[in-house]
């Protein structure tokens, strides 16, 4: 059934799923010990809030304050992203299980904004919900490609030089 959203809604939840995920990277990136999976995990935030920023122009509402008072404030408290990380990882994250969370919470969040595109009247934002599950994508296409390395320390930029024909 085709719903409608106003591109200010649109926009709100966008915004909103985009600072469950920065907070997340955030957080992992702080606590893995790991300079590689550390170096990744900031990465991806770094993305992630330029993201943000991205949608943060065209949101109108004034509720969410300035971009940097947006990401400033705490993570919500009833992150399941968040809290999976914590209980899972103990006091030594582990760079591998951070990265298999942000892999499930992306795939979590690419087909629920596909599902939500095609549900919506408004093909600008459609295009708004298409764009982040395409960001999405990315950002797994980034995390399995360097989980694939941490558990074989084959890169795949680097597999033709290990394929025999």
């Amino acid at each position: 059934m085709p719903q409608e959203y106003t591109m200010q809604q649109a926009l709100r939840q966008a915004i909103q799923a985009k600072k469950d995920l920065y907070d997340f990277y955030r957080e992992a990136a702080e606590v893995t010990e790991n300079p590689a999976g550390k170096m990744v995990l900031q990465r991806l935030c770094d993305e992630v809030g330029e993201n943000i920023g991205k949608f943060f122009k065209y949101y109108q509402n004034k509720d969410l304050g300035n971009l940097d008072e947006f990401l400033a404030t705490p993570p919500q408290s009833g992150s399941v992203m968040l809290k999976e990380l914590r209980k899972s990882l103990d006091k030594k994250v582990q760079a591998r299980k951070a990265r298999e969370l942000a892999m499930q919470e992306e795939k979590s969040i690419e087909m629920s904004f596909r599902l939500a595109a095609q549900q919506v009247v408004d093909p600008m934002v459609r295009n708004l919900f298409l764009e982040v599950a395409d960001d999405a994508a990315r950002h797994f296409a980034i995390i399995e490609s360097e989980y694939e390395y941490q558990i074989t320390r084959i890169h795949e930029s680097d597999v033709a030089t290990y394929v025999r024909e």
